[in-house]
């Protein structure tokens, strides 16, 4: 074992050159084709099949999965990305052991689901190794669209916006496009770039051109976009970082996990990473779960999870949970964050207090305990930050701090749709983010054939 594994501090180099291969290798390996013809002949192609309600996208999985079955995987990923063209990344990212799995007749009969997720990725990746397009522009419009932000919910109306033969300018603020798909996602769940490899799929229909280093509020204003173009999407995610409410969470060693996943996703060497000897995550989601992992993947001694409510209130999945305690992360429950300890400004441990429910109402006990950390990431969510939009959120109508949309994703401002994280009733899922992009475009298109 490298000697870097017991060094003391935040530090890169931990681990041996296999060491970083083998961990962040593919989570959910590919089926073969054998494998996928077994696995999908498990499936009872349900009518009016629980999976396909599940689904925040409706994909038709009994018909897909009947493709398989039959040798037709490119007629299975049409079906797939006739409602979802990120149906790839969706394969390898969607909790689907809490949407589709879940109600599976096989799961509920026999607690061993068909593998929905894994078939998907089975079609969608022979279809995009093969860059087969399934769908032709339609004839120009002449109608401008301005889509803000390049991840899953401003793709999707890209693609269906460009189908419909409008042309459509996506501005992302990032140096790449994709967004929490290229930037958020747990490196050994998207591997080999597939990110990019996705958004070069998508973007072949035609139509759309990705401008990078573009922010709104920073490059241009919302009030440019409006008088610059026919309708505007607006899809730039959460901007924001939710704070400890700690004494002392300035203290170099507390760092933001989104920031931290980000930096592992770019990062072209593992082992340039430093991590902390002795990790402390706080958060109870995805984004915690994954900061947590990957921290003991990169040689981390110690990594706990503490999570302010109990097991049950947690919004990462039991998969998630499980996933973390396979890796040896420690998950402790009904713990705040109370002060973080440092030593010559750097962290050197972490004090926080026990919670209790009394009625509906979180509580501190005043009882508290101490873990030794070098490292603490938040991981307790995002906000969404409206200042960017002119500078001021007086100009678009905000609802809980984010968007307010109809049910079509409109805005409160004419020629103005929005969608994924950014709107009110967001849920941090990229396939809910698909279904809210491509269902605002189809709105958009409408009013765009109307004027």
């Amino acid at each position: 074992m490298p000697e870097g594994q017991f060094r003391e501090g935040i530090a890169g180099g931990r681990l041996s050159a296999d060491q970083y291969a083998d961990n962040f290798s593919d989570l959910h390996p590919p089926l073969d084709h054998h494998e996928a013809l077994v696995e999908s002949d498990r499936c009872y192609f349900c009518y009016d099949a629980p999976c396909m309600n599940a689904c925040p996208t409706s994909i038709d999985i009994p018909l897909f999965i009947r493709q398989i079955s039959t040798g037709n995987p490119i007629g299975s990923a049409k079906t797939i990305f006739d409602q979802n063209i990120l149906g790839g990344m969706c394969a390898r990212v969607c909790p689907t052991e809490t949407l589709c799995e879940e109600v599976c007749v096989r799961e509920v009969a026999e607690g061993k689901p068909v593998q929905i997720g894994r078939l998907q990725r089975y079609a969608t990746d022979i279809a995009m190794a093969e860059n087969k397009q399934f769908y032709p522009r339609a004839t120009p419009t002449g109608k401008t669209v301005a889509v803000v932000g390049a991840g899953p919910a401003g793709l999707a109306a890209a693609h269906r916006l460009a189908r419909h033969g409008h042309d459509v300018t996506i501005l992302e603020a990032r140096p790449k496009a994709g967004g929490l798909n290229e930037y958020g996602i747990a490196a050994y769940k998207s591997v080999d770039n597939f990110a990019q490899a996705e958004v070069e799929y998508v973007t072949a229909i035609g139509g759309i051109d990705i401008q990078n280093g573009k922010a709104l509020g920073r490059d241009y204003q919302l009030s440019d976009l409006i008088r610059n173009y026919d309708a505007v999407f607006l899809g730039m995610g959460l901007g924001g970082v939710n704070a400890l409410r700690a004494d002392g969470e300035d203290a170099d060693g507390v760092t933001n996990a989104v920031e931290f996943i980000a930096e592992l996703r770019q990062a072209s060497d593992l082992a340039s990473l430093p991590v902390g000897r002795r990790v402390v995550v706080i958060g109870g989601g995805m984004t915690a779960i994954d900061a947590a992992v990957q921290s003991k993947l990169l040689g981390a001694e110690e990594v706990t999870i503490c999570y302010r409510r109990g097991q049950e209130h947690m919004n990462a999945s039991e998969f998630e949970q499980d996933l973390a305690a396979a890796n040896g992360v420690t998950i402790r429950h009904w713990l705040q964050p109370k002060r973080v300890i440092a030593e010559g400004g750097k962290v050197s441990g972490i004090e926080l207090e026990y919670t209790a429910l009394t009625g509906d109402k979180l509580a501190g006990t005043g009882e508290t305990l101490t873990l030794t950390a070098d490292q603490v990431f938040k991981a307790i969510g995002q906000s969404f930050v409206p200042a960017a939009l002119n500078g001021s959120s007086a100009a678009i109508e905000l609802e809980a701090g984010r968007i307010k949309v109809d049910a079509e994703g409109r805005t409160s401002l004419a020629n103005v749709w929005a969608g994924g994280d950014c709107i009110f009733g967001g849920d941090d899922l990229t396939v809910s983010a698909v279904a809210q992009g491509r269902d605002a475009a189809e709105s958009m298109h409408r009013s765009l054939m109307q004027g």
